[in-house]
């Protein structure tokens, strides 16, 4: 069974067992999050298309970690002789899902 959930502005397909990277949400290591906005739960049978989503469809899962991305630089150099170099890490969520009811 798999299920398409919609948190931090973007879309994810996920099943049980998969760990997915997330924008970052509340909660501590080893708690549990539930997701409500489910668009799509697909299975053996014929998928459940919500309409924006699927009434009564949860997916829940548990939280490993709370970290951040790798650095991206931004790098500025100006004809003038002087450079700017500055970095960005973005905070993140990993969730290993562990049930899809729905």
């Amino acid at each position: 069974m798999y299920a398409v959930i919609r948190t931090g502005g973007k879309q994810y397909r996920v099943a049980e067992g998969d760990v997915v990277r997330i924008e970052k949400i509340a909660g501590d290591v080893g708690a549990e999050v539930t997701f409500t906005e489910i668009l799509l739960v697909g299975g053996s049978e014929s998928p459940k298309v919500g309409q924006p989503t699927v009434a009564g469809a949860k997916v829940v899962g548990k939280v490993l970690a709370q970290d951040k991305h790798r650095r991206v630089l931004h790098f500025r150099k100006e004809k003038e002789g002087w450079t700017r170099r500055r970095g960005h890490r973005q905070p993140y969520t990993e969730v290993k899902v562990t049930s899809i009811a729905g």
